[in-house]
């Protein structure tokens, strides 16, 4: 099950969130995968940076809680530009 579904377009979109740590940093980054809900079961991702870091996992994630749909989908449109 996605994390969040938002529509882009005339499309859906399903988006999964994952936190990775670059080495040699001790903070967590977001990272955003966007998948079309429509078209093959399993068509192709499209991963971004989102502009977001914290200390730990629970508190990045307790912080992409708070993204409003409308900046996702404006980082979907950037990356599909």
């Amino acid at each position: 099950m996605p994390w969040r579904v938002i529509a882009h377009g005339d499309q859906v979109w399903h988006v999964d969130a994952a936190a990775e740590r670059p080495p040699n940093t001790q903070a967590w980054q977001l990272v955003l995968s966007f998948r079309a809900a429509s078209g093959q079961p399993r068509g192709r991702a499209l991963w971004t940076l989102y502009p977001l870091e914290a200390a730990s996992k629970s508190s990045l994630f307790i912080q992409a809680e708070r993204i409003p749909d409308a900046a996702l989908s404006e980082l979907l449109a950037a990356r599909l530009a």
